[in-house]
């Protein structure tokens, strides 16, 4: 069974709980999301990151602290694939998001680039 990509409050609450170093409460990482989101809403989110198994729990008196299950690098790239693969022109697709990155994250995916495959 395939899963489906990852909805948008759920890459956020991800992104967020990676920018507090893998590991976080719900509270923390309400007052972390941008809009204002529902505490309820992102505990519904946890809760599901936790049964496709891209977070774990440990109980921390009446509530949970959440840790990431998985690099968040590979499935942000997953999903960047996901997307590459139903565009109808993925060259486009990849020249638009090349003229999209800073002069920094250019820089970077050049040196990445420039070095030998094996050393990727």
């Amino acid at each position: 069974m395939s899963r489906r990509p990852l909805g948008q409050l759920e890459a956020e609450v991800l992104a967020a709980l990676a920018g507090l170093g893998g590991n976080a409460s719900t509270a923390e990482l309400v007052a972390r999301l941008d809009g204002d989101p529902a505490y309820t809403t992102v505990n519904t989110i946890l809760h599901r990151l936790h049964e496709k198994k891209l977070v774990s729990r440990v109980r921390a008196g009446r509530h949970y602290r959440y840790r990431l299950a998985v690099d968040e690098s590979e499935l942000v790239a997953g999903r960047m694939r996901e997307h590459l693969r139903h565009a109808s022109d993925p060259g486009t697709v990849l020249n638009r998001f090349a003229r999209s990155l800073s002069a920094e994250e250019a820089r970077e995916l050049r040196e990445f680039l420039d070095r030998p495959e094996g050393d990727r």
